[in-house]
């Protein structure tokens, strides 16, 4: 069964047709209003989400679809100790697809290698947010009309942020892009991501820990959230979280068609002045992100009727190797044996794309 984990388990022209599905989708509600009539999405939410979770329910029932599920691990088996496997089996048995949230890298990974419905990843630790990325995509479409070509700044916590390593992943894929990174040292995008991704893509980037010296050039800014959830050390956090702010001052200098995207929630980093600047799209993304839900669900749900038996995503893997990244599946899940892909980057852990020793 075809599930999304990562967003390059969509093609660009697949992404292309998603677009095409979710505009028409804006022009023509009451087209799609029946599209899904009697299926059934469960929202697996093992960590907090308002937006996301919200938006894959009303997505489907927007497509005249109904959704179950829960918003916190607490409310699930897993706080009886039953694997995420084993819950999607269970979970198969319900529902028509699945669309989960894990702090776990690589969970739903193993949601879908277990289930017999699709799944969407909506959200692993720090890992992927195929999803978010859909709706960043739409709104970066709808507002600038292309993808080429673009400056695109990424501000904030490159460290952690899974929003900003999917859309860097998805913006690869584009001609004449240039990546402004702007983060402190403690926050800044992982390595393997500049190596694997931005420069095996030969795409022009720097770094910098200035704001105010990258604004000028962007057409698009991606503020982002430091997120406490992700720190081992609390005083780590509170040091960080207001390294950066945006407000009117700093937008005097920004070009006048440039849009500001947040995946939200936000706190302090955007000041909520500057929610009346035309440039800001982030409740944009919003709506674009439950439009973009609506045509994946549909997606998935009408292939699967279509192709009950269509493959897994496809992996090389090798028996027997050591992920030393804390906040993978594979660290926790009863009988996951630990596995590695091999790919032109070398072995990367098959859950959390971590690169690995084998033994």
């Amino acid at each position: 069964m075809r599930s999304v984990i990562d967003i390059l388990d969509l093609s660009v022209e697949e992404i292309d047709e998603l677009i095409r599905t979710a505009c028409d989708m804006i022009e023509n509600p009451k087209k799609y209003s029946e599209c899904l009539k009697g299926k059934k999405i469960a929202t697996l939410f093992f960590e907090p989400s308002t937006r996301t979770r919200l938006s894959f329910e009303a997505a489907m029932m927007e497509l005249g679809g109904s959704a179950l599920g829960f918003s916190d691990a607490k409310n699930s088996s897993a706080s009886k100790g039953e694997t995420v496997s084993d819950t999607a089996r269970v979970v198969s048995c319900y529902a028509d697809i699945i669309a989960m949230r894990h702090p776990l890298e690589g969970a739903p990974y193993v949601a879908s290698l277990a289930a017999s419905i699709p799944v969407i990843n909506a959200g692993d630790g720090g890992h992927a947010h195929p999803t978010q990325t859909l709706a960043d995509l739409l709104t970066i479409y709808r507002e600038k009309g292309r993808f080429h070509n673009l400056t695109v700044g990424f501000c904030g916590d490159l460290k952690y942020g899974r929003p900003v390593h999917s859309l860097i992943h998805a913006l690869s894929r584009y001609t004449g892009v240039k990546i402004v990174l702007i983060s402190p040292d403690e926050l800044a995008l992982p390595d393997y991501i500049k190596r694997d991704v931005i420069e095996k893509h030969g795409m022009p980037y720097y770094e910098t820990t200035s704001l105010d010296e990258a604004i000028p050039e962007l057409d698009v800014l991606y503020m982002t959230r430091v997120q406490g959830e992700r720190f081992d050390d609390p005083d780590e956090y509170f040091r960080l979280k207001d390294f950066y702010i945006l407000d009117p001052a700093k937008l005097e200098n920004a070009k006048s068609d440039m849009i500001i995207l947040h995946p939200l929630p936000r706190v302090d980093e955007i000041t909520v002045d500057v929610d009346a600047d035309p440039r800001a799209c982030y409740f944009k993304q919003v709506f674009n992100g439950k439009n973009m839900r609506k045509a994946l669900i549909l997606k998935l749900v009408t292939e699967a009727e279509a192709n009950p038996a269509s493959a897994k995503r496809p992996t090389r893997m090798l028996s027997s190797n050591i992920c030393k990244n804390s906040r993978c599946i594979c660290k926790s899940e009863r009988g996951l044996i630990p596995q590695a892909v091999e790919t032109d980057e070398g072995l990367r852990c098959a859950f959390c794309d971590s690169a690995v020793e084998i033994n």
